[in-house]
């Protein structure tokens, strides 16, 4: 058998814990977890984020690993195998769907991205005079289809070549390389953060608790923030999980992800706050946070340059480790259901990717006065992913565990190669049976009408 085809595995408990990490880690916890902390009560959103965390985003981003690690197979084989019925393996190719999808257009996005740490690299991002200059200058590239595409193009390359490489020679070796750079230059643009002045006003603004902001809106908003950093609902967790061993602590494992994910989200939050209020500017939202307010705030700060070199370093970073998994669950299932080697896979998935997101990559050049919903196309397959399928994919883990696979079944997959430690730990296992039973279906349910309604 050619060894491309070849199932992959991981190869160390550190390597999963990066590849894992690399994949909760993208751009929403660079643009947007600052964004609502700021807007939304500061530290009083973090604690409720976090609560929201411990409820339902880890629970569920357990069921899913439990779910790939009890299997050994792809999405759809997984949810067929523990829903006993070939019925089951469409919400399982659903969620590698969703995965492609969003690959396709997280891509270029990303490749946007790409553009403009070259453009930091060659100092475009750190010498503007006005507001309007940064403006223009967005627009003059934004408007450039060869820019878009090309740097889509770029982005999902770099990307296909890692998974050519395989999970333990691609994934896991390029995580544990990519996932403590992006820290230690976290930790650089932290440091240099804290030396600019006012900054302390920044961190006051972040880290001061306003509870008269948290109203039921905000609330939803916590509980979706915390339900989409982990990467759940697009098989990408199903499918890392089924390249777990039987001896793996699946919870000591997954305890450092957790980690990792909300401590990056917190100091990302620290970086844009203590740069921005340097400049007397708050933080936006989304685009505008890293096209138009860095760029502008970057200019008129002292060590700029270096510091806009590192922003834009450490956001593609995170783009393409979250790429990289996106990707993934789409090749796991052409290698385990249709008996396709390794490198083929890839290549089809690459080249898949590249073509569904060319119109992404255009939605603001050749396709910016065509709309859906009112939608530009990037903003429009965005919406249907985080607002459908990602909380269906989910929404479909929760109801196979609860209703075919059954909860104690669940509970005891989580207890094979760690007895030892649920001995010394029991309530472990109580907080778990509560979260698959209580609290996680609960909020499952107002995330996926809410989603709905939103869309609607």
């Amino acid at each position: 058998m050619n060894s491309a085809s070849v199932r992959g595995s991981w190869g160390s408990r550190i390597g999963f814990i990066f590849a894992v990490a690399g994949s909760a880690v993208g751009l929403a916890n660079i643009w947007r977890f600052p964004y609502l902390v700021g807007k939304h009560g500061g530290a009083a959103f973090i604690f409720v984020y976090i609560l929201s965390l411990l409820l339902i985003g880890f629970p569920v981003f357990i069921a899913e690993i439990l779910i790939g690690r009890a299997t050994q197979t792809s999405p759809s084989g997984a949810f067929e195998k523990l829903g006993r019925s070939k019925i089951w393996s469409w919400p399982g190719k659903m969620t590698v769907l969703t995965g492609f999808i969003v690959s396709s257009f997280y891509s270029a996005v990303a490749g946007w991205i790409f553009g403009y740490f070259i453009e930091a690299v060659k100092g475009n991002l750190s010498s503007f005079a006005s507001t309007e200059a940064v403006a223009l200058h967005h627009t003059s590239l934004m408007q450039n289809p060869l820019w878009g595409v090309s740097f889509h193009f770029f982005f999902i390359l770099i990307c296909s070549t890692v998974l050519y490489l395989g999970v333990r020679g691609g994934i896991e070796r390029w995580n544990k390389f990519l996932m403590p750079l992006l820290f230690v230059v976290l930790i650089l643009l932290v440091l240099k953060g804290l030396t600019l002045p006012n900054a302390q006003d920044g961190l006051r603004f972040l880290f001061s608790p306003d509870w008269s902001l948290l109203t039921p809106a905000v609330l939803l908003t916590a509980l979706g923030q915390a339900f989409f950093t982990l990467s759940v609902g697009q098989g990408t967790m199903v499918t890392y999980g089924s390249y777990l061993s039987k001896e793996e602590n699946i919870v000591k494992s997954c305890v450092p992800i957790l980690l990792m994910d909300t401590f990056v989200s917190i100091i990302a939050a620290m970086v844009i706050f203590t740069i921005a209020f340097s400049a007397g500017v708050e933080p936006s939202s989304g685009p505008a946070l890293l096209f138009h307010t860095l760029p502008w705030v970057l200019s008129q700060i002292p060590g700029g340059y270096l510091m806009s070199v590192l922003f834009f370093l450490i956001v593609v970073l995170a783009a393409l480790t979250s790429e990289i998994s996106a990707m993934e669950p789409t090749i796991a299932y052409l290698i385990d259901e249709k008996g396709w080697n390794r490198h083929l896979a890839v290549w089809a998935c690459g080249i898949g990717a590249f073509l569904l997101g060319i119109p992404s990559a255009l939605s603001y050049s050749l396709l910016k006065n065509t709309t859906f919903f009112g939608l530009p196309f990037v903003d429009f397959i965005e919406s249907i992913c985080g607002h459908i399928l990602i909380p269906a994919g989910g929404f479909f883990a929760l109801i196979l565990l609860l209703g075919r696979w059954g909860v104690w079944n669940a509970l005891s997959e989580l207890k094979v190669g760690s007895h030892e430690f649920f001995k010394r730990y029991p309530w472990i296992l109580s907080y778990f049976w509560f979260c698959f039973k209580v609290s996680a279906p609960i909020l499952m349910a107002i995330i996926f009408l809410n989603s709905l309604l939103m869309f609607f």
